[in-house]
Parts: C-alpha cells; sequence; structure tokens
C-alpha cells in the first residue's frame, strides 16, 4: 500500500525487491491524501481479488491510515459503517506492517484510522486491532521530502504532543512522558531538517519524535486544533500537517486559562530558561515559540492564503462541531461560536 508519488519516486523499491524475492506482492498505489472511503474499499477489493495474506504500508499518514482499515476489513469480514467510533471494530486482521516516509503523523504508532467519507466529513475509526504488528522506522525514506512537506508533517506531530499533553481525558504519566520527549526531539530538529535537508540525524531525531508523539495520543488524545483542522482537509482538501498549523496558534490562544499550567510546563522544554517566569509568561511563551516555528518552517499561516474565504467560517464551525470524538478531549469547551470565531481570526 503506497502512493503514486512514491512509486514514481522509487522510495519504496528497496523494500519490494527485497520482499518480491520470495512472496508474491500485489501493489495498491492509488491512495490520495485525505482518503476517501471510496478508495479504501477499492483496496480492499483489490486486496480480496489478489488474495492477499498480509498488508504492507509504505507512505505517509494517508497510505498508512488506508492499509490499517484495509488489513481489519479484509481480515474480518466487518461491515465499515458499523465500526466507525471508538472500540466498535473486535475482529480479526490481517498481519499488518506499516513503514513512514513522513515524519509526521505517527500513524505507524496508533490504533487510528482517519477516512474522507460523504460531503467531506472526516470518520475515525479507533480500536486496538488497528495497531501494527511491525513497524519499521527509516529515517533514509525521508530524505527526498520537499521542504513544504516536511514544515507540514512535522508541525503536525508538534500538535500530537501538545494535545496529548493537555487533553483533558485519559491523560497520564505515560503519555506525559512521551508528549515531552516527543517535543524535545521535534521542537529541536524541525528547522534544522528544513534548512538541511539531508542531515540524516536531524532526519532520525523527527522520525522518532513524530513516533512517540503518536505513541502519547494513542494514550491521551488529540482535541480541538484537529477538531478545527478536519474541516479544512475535508472541504478543501489541505494537507493535514497544514490545517493543523492554520489552527494551532488560535486554540491554543482560546485553551489558554484552561490549560495555563500544562503549556507552562511545555514551554520550558522549547526554552530552559522559562522556568524563571510564572505561569502565564510561560503558556504564552509556548505558543508564541510554536507559532514562530510554523512561519519559520515556510508555512502561510493565514486560511486567505489557501483559497478559503471569510464567508466559509460559518460552514466550518458547523463542521466542526460533528467531531464530537475530538472536542470532547479538548481542555476547556469549543461551541460552535468559538469555532467560527476562531476561523475568523484564522483567516
Amino acid at each position: 500500500m503506497t502512493d503514486a508519488d512514491l512509486v514514481r519516486l522509487r522510495i519504496p523499491d528497496p523494500y519490494r525487491d527485497t520482499i518480491g524475492a520470495t512472496r508474491a506482492i500485489s501493489v495498491f498505489d492509488s491512495v490520495e491524501a485525505d482518503p476517501s472511503k471510496d478508495t479504501l474499499l477499492a483496496a480492499v477489493e483489490a486486496g480480496r481479488s489478489a488474495g492477499v495474506s498480509s498488508v504492507i504500508a509504505i507512505g505517509g499518514g494517508s497510505p498508512m491510515d488506508v492499509a490499517k482499515l484495509a488489513s481489519y476489513l479484509l481480515g474480518s469480514g466487518d461491515n465499515l459503517d458499523e465500526i466507525w467510533g471508538v472500540g466498535l471494530a473486535k475482529g480479526k486482521r490481517l498481519p499488518l506492517a506499516l513503514v513512514p516516509t513522513t515524519a509526521g503523523t505517527g500513524s505507524e504508532a496508533t490504533p487510528i484510522s482517519v477516512i474522507t467519507c460523504e460531503d467531506g466529513v472526516k470518520l475515525a475509526v479507533n480500536s486496538a486491532p488497528l495497531i501494527a504488528d511491525w513497524t519499521v522506522l527509516d529515517a533514509t525514506l525521508t530524505l527526498g521530502l520537499p521542504p513544504h512537506v516536511t514544515a507540514a508533517t512535522g508541525i503536525d506531530a508538534i500538535v500530537h504532543a501538545v494535545e496529548s499533553y493537555t487533553s483533558a481525558r485519559l491523560k497520564n504519566p505515560l503519555s506525559d512522558a512521551l508528549a515531552r520527549e516527543a517535543l524535545r526531539l521535534l521542537s529541536t530538529n524541525l528547522l534544522t531538517v528544513i534548512e538541511q535537508p539531508a542531515n540524516l540525524e536531524a532526519r532520525s531525531a523527527m522520525l522518532l519524535g513524530a513516533h512517540l508523539a503518536g505513541l502519547a495520543f494513542s494514550n491521551a488524545p488529540v482535541a480541538g486544533v484537529h477538531a478545527l483542522a478536519y474541516p479544512l482537509g475535508g472541504l478543501h482538501h489541505l494537507p493535514h500537517g497544514l490545517t493543523n498549523a492554520l489552527m494551532l496558534r488560535h486554540v491554543l490562544a482560546h485553551n489558554f486559562e484552561a490549560a495555563r499550567d500544562h503549556y507552562a510546563e511545555l514551554a520550558e522544554i522549547i526554552e530552559p530558561n522559562a522556568i524563571e517566569m510564572g505561569s502565564q509568561a510561560r503558556a504564552a511563551l509556548l505558543i508564541e515559540r510554536l507559532d514562530g516555528l510554523a512561519k519559520q518552517s515556510g508555512l502561510a499561516l493565514r486560511l486567505r492564503d489557501h483559497g478559503v474565504t471569510f464567508e466559509e467560517a460559518p460552514v466550518l464551525a458547523r463542521e466542526a462541531m460533528k467531531q464530537t470524538r475530538l472536542l470532547v478531549n479538548n481542555p476547556c469547551e469549543i461551541t460552535e461560536g468559538d469555532a467560527q470565531r476562531l476561523y475568523e481570526a484564522a483567516w
């Protein structure tokens, strides 16, 4: 399971050639960004027609998400529309291996698969059987990433770490430790891999950081930034990492008082000298530093820069309210009115 761009760049070739020396392989390379339900079902049918006995994904979050659900549907025979949500997929899947080519989604570490369904609505399956049997973190596969992809996926991973650390549900010492180490690795190395794209040490640190962030939010789930990012991806087909970057500053500011102490703790990871500051100053510093990282990475951080009109804010807000599984994790409530205001602020 991969995508056409990776095939064109021949990134999966070494893996395919090695495995193909001993086993018959069927390649499905039609996975698009923000993969659709139709693509997922096409992948399942392709696997069924080929009689596959296991599934390997080489790619970013989209191929991995499709692979996780395809392997489950092929193994379990479940009806897809009956397993959307948390803990409803309880059957057996085919053996599954995931090989990420971006340092971003952390999908190789999570039990979650997100699919774009009718009217651009993103639905997810979050169940333990989707956790892969094997994951390979091979930083050489990330060396050819364009700077804008490196930036967007890196910010995505940072959001995972921050939202896990401040999650209103299931936050625990293990998720905290994973999130803190992920944020340290990611914030330290993001600009390095953009400025020095061949720096394998920094690439490795980013890949490990993204993986740890994936483990963190598998324990303590993400929240408002993701909830408001999803409609931008579903309706405008913007890359997921970019949509998180677009909403990051505004949602963190909305959460400021509710999450102030946690933001203050995270600020010390990015700026050790911040320990001498009060909690309010440290929390404000975290938001400024994360926004600065996103800007320095080269991302355009206004909705208008990506074809989103100011008048769309009410529609986007209504769509965001459908992401109840994410909104419930936010440190404070985000109402539809709040969401509209945040989209307008991001415009």
